[in-house]
């Protein structure tokens, strides 16, 4: 198997023009972006479904949220602070990321995905900004920003995400590839949930109801970038088959419950059994869960047996997060379901 992976040249006239030879990897491209030959048949519903997506974080009133911020418990203006400070790091994190990614990637229609990705990333980035700005002062504002820094438990989880980033930046192979992709996998299919679940529970309590419009819009978002790299790494299992050695499997899981393991000490260190309606069980149970599914979406099997099914006791999670109930009119002020980005939902069984 040839190890090596080759950036795309950007003019290349000598590029291949038959659709049949596109590849993933090392594909002579001509980075022509023609939307009526695809290699790849679900880039055309993800990329609607995607642009459908579109929104602007200020259309969100936070009136509410500023007024219920100085009035939340201890323990949840903690949570919620920490959670923000790490969520705006992932984000960042991704928006940088995702062109490296994209520079070796030969697949024309992949590269769109990547870029709407690119640009989603932004937008949440933008969206805590305007939270942050929103209900505390400046000198708040700041602090939580940058807490990330300075807080051991953030900077460990952090660390390991970025540090399989900076890994795929100084070393360009397949199994590097392999490893960044997972590790994306990682941070959009797990990473993200106990912080979406920390502000579905502040929405269920009647508390910060912005916040969590923005969460759930945020929400939304991820769930296509989840289906994105979930497709990109089925890809990879049938365009690369000699990459998927024993030992490369085994480093898939141990990756995926090394992300469990953390979000269930960070799930444990910022909610604990401090919070209303959440408890250290359901936090568990929940990201036990979420990892068994993330592997089953991609063709491996579940690691943490009597967890393949949604636990009871956090059902509420995937109401929030039901994308035919995010769009709202806010001309109107009422909900109303958008039926075309209805594809994407969370179907917690398949992604």
């Amino acid at each position: 198997m040839e190890e090596s992976i080759r950036r795309k040249p950007l003019f290349n006239p000598e590029g291949d023009t038959d659709v049949r030879d596109r590849r993933l990897l090392n594909f002579n491209t001509t980075n022509i972006n023609d939307f009526n030959n695809l290699k790849y048949p679900w880039v055309s519903n993800w990329y609607r479904n995607a642009m459908n997506n579109f929104w602007i974080p200020e259309e969100i009133n936070l009136d509410q949220d500023k007024s219920d911020y100085p009035n939340l418990l201890p323990a949840e203006r903690t949570a919620y602070d920490k959670i923000l400070s790490f969520l705006v790091y992932l984000d960042s994190l991704q928006s940088a990321n995702l062109p490296n990614i994209s520079q070796y990637v030969t697949a024309n229609e992949i590269n769109l995905c990547l870029s709407i990705q690119t640009f989603q990333e932004c937008i949440h980035s933008q969206s805590y900004s305007y939270m942050l700005d929103t209900i505390c002062s400046p000198l708040e504002r700041d602090s939580i920003l940058y807490q990330w820094k300075e807080d051991p438990h953030l900077l460990k989880r952090n660390t390991f995400i970025g540090n399989l980033y900076n890994e795929f930046v100084q070393n360009q192979d397949k199994r590097s590839f392999l490893r960044v992709c997972v590790a994306n996998f990682i941070l959009e299919g797990i990473y993200f949930y106990s912080g979406f679940m920390f502000f579905y529970n502040l929405g269920r309590n009647g508390k910060m109801p912005g916040s969590v419009q923005e969460i759930r819009y945020i929400n939304r978002d991820e769930n296509t970038h989840l289906w994105l790299f979930r497709e990109i790494l089925q890809i990879l299992q049938e365009e690369e088959p000699e990459l998927f050695t024993e030992e490369n499997r085994k480093m898939i899981y141990a990756m995926i419950d090394e992300g469990v393991r953390q979000e269930i000490e960070w799930g444990t260190y910022v909610i604990d059994d401090k919070i209303p309606g959440l408890n250290q069980s359901m936090v568990e149970d929940y990201i036990h869960y979420l990892g068994n599914i993330r592997l089953k979406s991609i063709g491996f099997d579940p690691l943490y047996p009597g967890l393949e099914q949604e636990p009871e006791s956090m059902r509420w999670v995937s109401q929030y997060a039901d994308a035919n109930q995010v769009k709202t009119d806010f001309f109107e002020a009422r909900s109303s379901a958008y039926a075309k980005s209805s594809a994407i939902e969370d179907d917690l069984d398949t992604l």
